[in-house]
């Protein structure tokens, strides 16, 4: 891993002490309370980056990852080093025609331990062999002989099948690009023995991804401004079923910043939504009890291992709020 002062010719970083905080937590039930203690606040962590996005826990680092997507770096923060370059140009390396030239964007860790890596600017997902080195094993790449548009965000199941997005965002026409291959975009899942197949192609713009602790409902966030939810879908052994609107977000949209994007679940059922305002929690059953309200647009975000923080990409920064234990 690269130290971070190797970059700072070109992007530019500011550090931020322990007393740097940011925006504050929106309470509309006490059930928020179970989550966040009334003097909670939003740590800024991390600063400087072009889209903050895709972060994910690692174990075997004890450490959060975390994509800058336009440029093409995944960065490491830990407690005890703070910021570090993980991996740098990686995400587009013209291995497929793409004139955005973008980097990477979801992350998560396989049953294994392995990083896997949504691809924006090589449309396709893959796993890091070696964590070293900018050396991948290609996962995902076409659907039907077509290239994928630019895979997004992903989740694993306990059967290690592989749940994915695959919205336009990764190319520079969106879905008026010349270089789109697929005429929708969708959520596929990536069997273990590498059998993919397309599951829902009705969504304008698929985003996040989640799937419950019991693994029988598979939440999806819609990123667009004229329909933006959460649906949600019974997983079965065909693909998902019953799909119906977890959450309808068009009054939030009206007056804030921000569309769905990543979406995590706490092992208490509650979906954590990055959304309009920040990261939305919203109960099992659809309630929407409180907003972590980061003044900034909000990607995504992601729990560490001991669910002791809320880790979040929120635009330029890299930001946390402690969990009540």
């Amino acid at each position: 891993m690269k130290k971070i002062t190797l970059l700072l010719l070109f992007i530019p970083l500011i550090f931020f002490g322990q007393n740097d905080f940011i925006g504050s937590v929106e309470r509309f039930s006490s059930e928020i309370d179970e989550f966040f203690s009334k003097d909670s606040k939003i740590e800024i962590i991390a600063n400087g980056f072009s889209w903050s996005e895709g972060p994910v826990w690692s174990k075997k680092l004890n450490a959060v990852l975390f994509s800058d997507v336009p440029n093409n770096v995944i960065y490491k923060w830990d407690e005890k080093n703070g910021l570090e370059i993980f991996l740098d140009n990686i995400g587009y390396s013209g291995v497929v025609p793409n004139l955005k030239k973008a980097g990477t964007n979801g992350l998560t860790i396989d049953n294994e331990g392995n990083l896997i890596i949504c691809m924006h600017g090589d449309r396709r997902i893959v796993k890091l062999k070696d964590w070293n080195n900018n050396e991948f094993v290609p996962l995902a790449t076409s659907f039907n002989n077509k290239l994928l548009n630019s895979p997004n965000d992903l989740v694993y199941n306990s059967n290690k099948d592989l749940f994915f997005t695959d919205p336009p965002y990764g190319l520079k026409g969106g879905d008026n690009d010349k270089l789109k291959e697929l005429d929708y975009n969708g959520v596929f899942k990536l069997t273990s023995n590498g059998k993919l197949s397309v599951l829902i192609k009705n969504l304008s713009r698929p985003n996040g991804i989640a799937i419950s602790g019991d693994e029988k409902l598979l939440y999806v966030a819609n990123s667009d401004l004229n329909n933006p939810v959460i649906m949600k879908y019974q997983i079965s052994d065909e693909g998902v079923k019953n799909p119906e609107v977890f959450f309808d977000g068009s009054f939030l949209s009206k007056k804030d910043k921000g569309l769905f994007d990543g979406l995590k679940i706490h092992p208490s059922g509650t979906v954590f939504a990055t959304g309009p305002g920040g990261v939305l929690l919203i109960k099992s059953n659809g309630n929407h009890i409180g907003t972590v309200r980061t003044e900034v647009r909000t990607a995504n975000c992601t729990f560490d291992d001991k669910y002791e923080y809320l880790y979040m990409t929120s635009h330029q920064y890299l930001t946390r709020i402690k969990l009540q234990d």
